[in-house]
């Protein structure tokens, strides 16, 4: 990103705005005009892993239950009550006089046929790990169903409360995922009007909404949702007044921005992990990255402190375990790898790579974040050639285990459960990279068990070994920049779901 540009940007703004003030406000025309810098390739939300993914998922369908912002603590959603006949028996009391946004009355059959969709391997949804622990789903009357559960789940709660909207399973079984994708119909606060994939979205605020939904009615008539992938052309949108918010701000950008007249900047940490994963396993072929010593080499010469005050300002940090510290289970003490070049070069020496050796980087985020995490790895000969792409071809690349050396980012699905991430990346699924099968036994337990402290002793042994083998270096969390028009009533909550729904303007 050019910071000149930027800069110009405000200061051209600044002047206009003294005079004036934001042009194309949306409050005059209750329009939120929002970007996002990674494209939604599918907004069918069970063949859909990125966040944005999961922003749109909230505000088009809705959810048994619903986990408040603030407390953690489940809400009623489409389920009013629920409870567990035994260990492996979940059900629910659904709600009546909800329709879905096409008219369809909804109840047990809409919960039935979702989630037994989603649970068959021929349909191929695209994170099983959020869903395979269900069996099968029966109905147990018009408005009642019971979950059957393949092994104990003690997490189960947190994705029903999460990556699991109900579809009306009518349109679902006529319209499939190809045209969900295309007309998405669910009984959330918002409707979609227009959709042009990869490009815009625009909702537009449910006429009929359900009674008793904790999202509430949305403050706010219209959302439209632009994909634009470079953050000058945000910014410079934001000052012109074409957008009224955006995130991720860049953090040399934050000040500046802050000192625009009717621009506002809040920021706040996220349960969002970022990390380097190698292919411990050699699935991309065979090289030094198969040696764990090259891999502790990596993680020693890889200033974590430095890169995340450079880029994730003073409410991010260094993280000790490849979770959020707040997920149960993450456990805290595993071996550390503070920056050491010494001890990084002697390893390498130690494993037959003095002089180093190339490799590939693959990357979805900014550029300037990869390109200082490659500068790093120089520093001990590592050469790292650059593949950026956006997310769909990342997550694509990642599953056709062609990428040697991996940095992204997991936010969990925002579930507060160590089983979000290490079920996704240590349990033999296609973003599995170790091959270790004693690890992935570990992460079974700590995932099934239905006792706590074995789930806590199976997660702790696994993290030990993460870290001992260095299967994956977690580098940060991340703390998120908004900036937004002042005349927005916007907070930043810490699962990293901005809820357009319970937006105001003020």
């Amino acid at each position: 990103m050019s910071r000149t540009f930027v800069t110009a940007c405000i200061a051209a703004a600044l002047s206009a705005m003294l005079v004036s003030g934001p042009a194309g406000a949306g409050k005059k025309d209750d329009t939120l005009s929002i970007a996002w810098d990674q494209p939604l390739d599918i907004a069918d939300a069970y063949f859909n892993t990125s966040r944005e993914g999961i922003l749109a998922a909230r505000m088009i369908w809705d959810q048994l239950i619903e986990r408040d912002p603030d407390t953690f603590e489940y809400r009623p959603g489409l389920a009013t009550a629920w409870r567990w006949i035994d260990e492996l028996t979940l059900e629910f009391d659904l709600r009546q006089g909800v329709t879905f946004h096409n008219g369809q009355p909804f109840d047990a059959d809409d919960v039935v046929y979702t989630f037994n969709f989603v649970v068959d391997p021929a349909n191929k949804v695209l994170n099983m790990n959020n869903v395979g622990w269900m069996k099968s789903t029966e109905k147990t009357g018009p408005y009642q169903v019971r979950i059957h559960l393949k092994a104990p789940f003690p997490a189960a709660l947190e994705y029903v409360a999460g990556p699991m909207p109900i579809y009306p399973h009518k349109y679902y079984s006529e319209a499939g995922p190809h045209g969900m994708a295309r007309k998405p119909i669910g009984t959330g606060p918002y409707m979609v009007e227009s959709l042009e994939p990869g490009k815009l979205i625009v909702f537009v605020r449910n006429p009929h909404p359900w009674e008793g939904s904790p999202k509430g009615r949305p403050g706010i008539g219209k959302v439209v949702q632009r994909f634009v992938p470079e953050k000058t052309t945000q910014i410079a949108m934001l000052l012109s007044g074409d957008l009224d918010l955006m995130w991720y701000v860049p953090t040399d950008q934050v000040d500046g921005i802050a000192k625009v007249p009717g621009l506002t900047v809040s920021a706040g940490e996220t349960m969002r992990v970022g990390y380097i994963y190698f292919d411990a396993a050699g699935r991309s072929g065979d090289s030094p990255l198969k040696d764990a010593r090259v891999r502790r080499a990596i993680a020693y010469a890889i200033n974590r402190a430095e890169f995340t005050r450079s880029f994730f300002g003073k409410e991010a940090r260094v993280l000790a375990a490849p979770c959020f510290p707040t997920q149960f289970g993450c456990f805290q003490g595993a071996a550390k790898y503070d920056f050491d070049l010494t001890k990084a070069k002697a390893l390498m020496a130690e494993a037959g790579y003095a002089n180093g050796f190339d490799t590939e980087l693959y990357a979805f985020r900014e550029r300037k974040w990869v390109d200082a995490l490659a500068g790093y790895m120089r520093a001990i000969g590592v050469r790292a050639k650059i593949n950026p792409l956006q997310y769909p071809a990342f997550r694509d690349k990642n599953h056709a285990g062609v990428t040697p050396i991996s940095f992204g980012d997991w936010g969990s699905y925002s579930i507060n459960d160590a089983s979000a991430l290490l079920g996704n990346f240590f349990r033999g699924s296609a973003d599995d990279f170790t091959g270790d099968k004693e690890l992935q036994e570990l992460v079974q337990e700590g995932d099934t068990s239905a006792d706590k402290d074995k789930r806590t002793a199976a997660y702790q042994k696994a993290i030990t070994r993460i870290m001992d083998q260095m299967y994956m270096l977690p580098t940060n969390s991340y703390s998120i920049y908004y900036a937004y028009k002042s005349d927005l009533d916007f907070r930043p909550f810490k699962d990293e779901i901005p809820r357009y729904y319970l937006y105001r303007w003020k």
